[in-house]
């Protein structure tokens, strides 16, 4: 079975990792351990068994990397993958390279901008909907809203990448994302943010008391307004050193 174009992995790049380390662990409830393969601080995020997120300093990333959340997307080839979005109009950010033990990975950018990873996982990997994304538990990746001024654009090139689907979403601004029949996301529109990007999301088993930590912690919550078919089961989260994310109840 393949599992090409199912989220896989989510990544944080922050100023300071300690206080971020600090942050996610109450929020969330994660546990944390280091990645001795990686040759520079990049630290792992455990829910349960399942590991769940990275996190790196945005200090060694390219010039103008900002503070942010950036999902990654399984794919069976990481070399065609990217010459794939190349040739489509995508953005090459960092070029196909190893990772020891885990697989083969890259960073790209959609013709917008928007930056996202992919992975082309090793055989003996657990597939992603054992690993970090999965929206019906508590600390792992639930939620993915591409923020895009062009949708129909984006899903031609995202379509052609992943071989995503589309449906009309409860909202004429939206559009639901499928990859043979499951749920992955939404295009939004560009809305209030300044660039096309990545919204990554995260499930937690209270999220009226998860929301109140992150703001006891410096975080910025804000409440969907009514009419947003999330209203009563997310809320918006900008942490104490700037990255923009999700906290949602989990899904059935």
């Amino acid at each position: 079975m393949s599992f090409h174009g199912l989220p896989c992995w989510f990544e944080l790049m922050a100023r300071d990792l300690d206080a971020a380390q600090a942050f996610y662990t109450d929020v969330l409830g994660w546990a944390w351990g280091a990645d001795a393969r990686a040759g520079f601080d990049y630290r792992l995020a455990r829910s349960g068994e399942a590991l769940v997120a990275g996190l790196m300093p945005v200090a060694i990333c390219p010039e103008g990397t900002p503070i942010s959340w950036m999902p990654y997307f399984a794919v069976d080839d990481c070399d065609a993958t990217t010459e794939l979005a190349e040739m489509i109009g995508g953005f090459v950010w960092k070029s196909p390279a190893d990772i020891p033990g885990t697989g083969r990975f890259a960073v790209l950018a959609d013709p917008a901008g928007a930056v996202f990873g992919i992975l082309a996982p090793l055989p003996m990997d657990l597939p992603p909907a054992s690993g970090a994304w999965n929206p019906a538990r508590a600390g792992h990746g639930a939620a993915l809203d591409l923020c895009h001024p062009l949708p129909e654009t984006a899903l031609r090139f995202y379509n052609r990448l992943f071989g995503w689907s589309a449906a009309p979403g409860p909202q004429e601004t939206l559009t639901l994302l499928a990859r043979d029949g499951r749920g992955i996301g939404r295009i939004t529109g560009l809305g209030v943010a300044p660039l096309p990007n990545w919204h990554c999301g995260f499930a937690v088993p209270d999220l009226a008391a998860s929301a109140a930590r992150a703001e006891a912690l410096g975080a910025t919550v804000i409440r969907l307004p009514a009419h947003d078919p999330r209203a009563a089961t997310a809320v918006i989260v900008r942490d104490p050193q700037g990255a923009w994310f999700d906290l949602s109840a989990p899904k059935p």
